[in-house]
């Protein structure tokens, strides 16, 4: 008997089963926490945690024990972030990182939530992880026992890479807020932070004059950093800085009088509080007016103010704080979008009084090669004080670019006579006129007094030197000058609706009705029957009989020559003279 042969297919699907089931099964990491960065918090404000560990899953929940749960991101499974809402009772807690196969683990004593009585935190010694690079901050501090509103102070802030990598490019960013960055423009850099290295920062800055009252302000600074393979990171850090109270002294009445404030809150201010241009829509190759209402909002005065368009700056001068030649720097601004115009970017306002304003004004074009969009501008306004403090205080305002399109709108050819009461051809046409494609929407012609019928049509896309037309077809009602309003739908660079109008005139002329001609509207009972003979009612008959037309005839239509009176009709009566009483 002949042996029936096993398919190789098979033979080697059993083998790589039996591979499959004798091959070792990975074994996961247990769920771990190594440690908690920072390790000690303010309750006064939020705080983002890292928590470093091991067998870390996408939806891992970090609870904080007596607290809740806190909204917690996945990075990856050694890392996770925690947000620690601000208004944490004070206390030592417990963190505890739950999977979402349920599996838990907690670390004692791994979070100290402490009262805002000290500026600094104590380094802590968590572990660092080693798949990537992490900045933390380590401590930080001021170079004044006391922060008063209006108060320039340096901040000093200790980075450490908590990581297993080198950070590269490490960038720290100072938002405005409660504190004003200075000097730096509120951006300072490292080149590389290596693991378990430490670098100090050093940012300028002054305390918001608006911080009367408080006791405590925050600054946000944003850190982002990359890798050896490029890999982008980023931390914000909320640091809380302590704000001296304002004091009070007794005065000669029962009403308490508050003491005068430091000789560095007693400054000037300058501030744009508005400004318009005197185009509505700024396009390539316009030229424009810039007006600016500029206010002192210190307490002191403004001396010798200077505006500078685009930015720069003024350096110290001689004693009385007069710049000295060439100590206005106004050339490094910025003129790729707008230029000035019949003068230079540096303009002298004058002396400017607390609380006091002025306007100011300069000409300025729009760069012929600018694309749509917004632009920001940088003004620089320097100026001294009365003890001959030098300052430069630096804004910037927002300036909108459109690139509108350039049609003509007309007739094609000149339009026939129109005739009220009568329909009559529109022949329209839009024209690009513009050096780029111009997107139409709805191109469509309305007047008062007249109906129209096919008087809307989608224009499209229309190339340079392109043109559509309409072929509208009008009534007027009345005669007389008829105004045709064309309006053309579109949307601007801004995602905006707009409309583009033009308004044609027309003529329109009576309407003419036409004269009868001759024998025209006579009535056919006027025209008098034709006679017969005997014989011609005979032939009649015998035509009938065979089959020809038997019809009496009809008379021809009589011509009336003009003024005459058509047969049966009786004349029309004449008016007889009476004759007066003879005498």
């Amino acid at each position: 008997m002949k042996r029936t042969k096993r398919p190789i297919f098979f033979s080697i699907l059993i083998g790589l089963m039996l591979i499959g089931l004798l091959r070792p099964i990975p074994v996961r990491a247990a769920l771990g926490i190594s440690g908690v960065q920072p390790s000690t918090v303010l309750y006064t404000t939020s705080v983002e945690l890292v928590i470093t560990g091991t067998d870390f899953v996408d939806g891992a929940v970090v609870i904080l024990d007596t607290f809740g749960a806190l909204s917690t991101t996945y990075v990856s499974p050694t890392v996770l972030r925690a947000t620690l809402p601000a208004g944490v009772p004070p206390g030592i807690y417990t963190l505890t990182v739950i999977n979402p196969d349920a599996t838990q683990f907690s670390l004692n004593n791994a979070l100290t939530v402490v009262e805002p009585t000290a500026t600094s935190m104590p380094p802590t010694s968590t572990p660092v992880p080693a798949g990537r690079p992490l900045i933390v901050v380590e401590s930080y501090g001021t170079n004044v026992k006391t922060i008063k509103p209006g108060q320039d102070f340096n901040l000093k802030i200790k980075l450490k890479n908590m990581g297993g990598r080198s950070a590269l490019n490490v960038v720290a960013t100072f938002t405005p807020g409660d504190f004003i960055p200075q000097k730096s423009g509120g951006v300072v850099a490292v080149s590389e932070i290596g693991p378990g290295d430490n670098r100090n920062l050093n940012q300028p800055l002054i305390a918001n004059p608006g911080l009367s009252g408080k006791s405590l302000a925050t600054l946000v600074m944003q850190v982002s950093y990359t890798d050896a393979a490029g890999t982008t990171y980023s931390e914000t850090f909320n640091l809380t800085l302590s704000v001296a109270a304002p004091q009070y002294a007794p005065g000669p009445t029962s009403t308490p009088t508050p003491t005068p404030t430091s000789a560095a809150s007693n400054r000037p201010q300058l501030v744009i509080t508005a400004y318009e241009t005197d185009v509505p829509l700024l396009q390539p190759g316009y030229r424009f007016n810039l007006r600016l209402q500029v206010q002192n909002l210190g307490n002191t005065q403004a001396k010798r103010v200077t505006m500078i368009l685009g930015g720069g700056s003024t350096s110290a001068g001689s004693l009385d704080g007069t710049p000295d030649v060439g100590g206005i720097s106004g050339a490094g601004g910025d003129f790729g979008n707008f230029a000035p115009v019949a003068s230079s970017n540096v303009q002298f306002l004058g002396d400017l009084s607390p609380a006091s304003s002025l306007e100011a004004s300069a000409t300025l074009i729009v760069n012929a090669s600018a694309n749509p969009g917004a632009y920001p501008m940088k003004i620089t306004f320097a100026y001294t004080d009365e003890r001959g403090r030098v300052f430069n205080d630096d804004q910037v305002i927002t300036l909108l670019v459109y690139s509108l399109p350039i049609v003509e709108v007309n007739f094609y050819r000149e339009p026939d006579p129109l005739f009220a009461g009568q329909p009559g051809l529109l022949p329209l046409q839009v024209v690009n006129l513009g050096r780029k494609t111009a997107i139409l929407g709805n191109m469509k012609v309305t007047a008062q007094g007249a109906q129209f019928s096919n008087n809307s049509v989608l224009v499209g896309a229309l190339d340079v030197g392109g043109y559509y037309t309409l072929d509208a077809t009008v009534i007027p009602e009345q005669p007389g000058p008829l105004e045709l309003l064309v309006s053309i739908d579109y949307t601007d660079d801004f995602n905006q609706p707009q409309v583009i109008t033009r308004t044609l005139t027309v003529e329109v002329q009576e309407m003419i009705m036409p004269e009868p001609g001759p024998g025209e509207g006579i009535p056919p009972e006027s025209i008098p029957p034709v006679s017969e003979t005997f014989w011609q009612k005979v032939w009649r008959f015998l035509r009938g009989l065979l089959g020809l037309d038997s019809g009496v005839p009809t008379p021809a239509p009589i011509e009336v020559p003009p003024g005459e009176i058509p047969p049966g009709e009786n004349p029309p009566i004449q008016p007889i003279p009476r004759s007066g009483p003879k005498g």
